[in-house]
């Protein structure tokens, strides 16, 4: 069973920012696959098949910092290897929609991923990093809680797109295979 998080903030206010464009990638999973997710109290959740493989979409909706919590009670509760877990999330140190796929790594600052780290004792799965840039002048927090510019928003789509591909790819060929094709 594969396990595909995104990370992102619950709420309309932040549905459309740039820290969520984990919640983003697995809404374009939801549509190519035709799931329906289900909310509970830590989460939203979905489940399909990808190839022959056993797939869980989850948002986790306890906010980017307390991700963690939520992934570590889906280990509880499925039978779900960290390996074979993806993380998708955003990067601001790199270029707006470039995608960059890793077996593993620290957090790199990134407060969601770390949470995840921390509360499931490993960090030894894969990430799936989407670009969303860097404004001079404008704090971390507050730029990554603004939405996209009208420039950016294309750029964005294809990332997602490709992003959905990649992780398609991850489940149904490998990681290594994934990483020379859209690294």
């Amino acid at each position: 069973m594969w396990l595909i998080t995104g990370l992102g903030n619950p709420g309309r206010k932040y549905s459309r920012t740039r820290h969520n464009i984990g919640f983003m990638v697995l809404d374009e999973l939801a549509d190519r696959y035709n799931i329906e997710f289900t909310d509970k109290k830590e989460y939203r959740i979905g489940k399909c098949f990808i190839g022959d493989k056993q797939i869980l979409l989850v948002e986790p909706l306890l906010y980017m910092n307390l991700s963690g919590v939520a992934i570590s009670n889906i280990f509880k509760k499925y039978p779900v290897q960290t390996q074979d877990m993806i993380v998708v999330y955003d990067d601001l140190d790199m270029e707006t929609g470039k995608i960059r796929i890793r077996k593993t790594g620290s957090s790199g600052g990134h407060k969601g991923v770390q949470s995840i780290i921390d509360n499931i004792g490993t960090k030894d799965f894969i990430r799936v990093r989407i670009g969303i840039g860097r404004e001079p002048g404008v704090s971390a927090e507050k730029y990554v809680l603004s939405k996209f510019n009208k420039d950016e928003l294309q750029v964005i789509k294809n990332a997602i797109t490709i992003a959905a591909e990649a992780i398609t790819t991850i489940i149904t060929e490998g990681v290594d295979k994934a990483m020379n094709r859209f690294n």
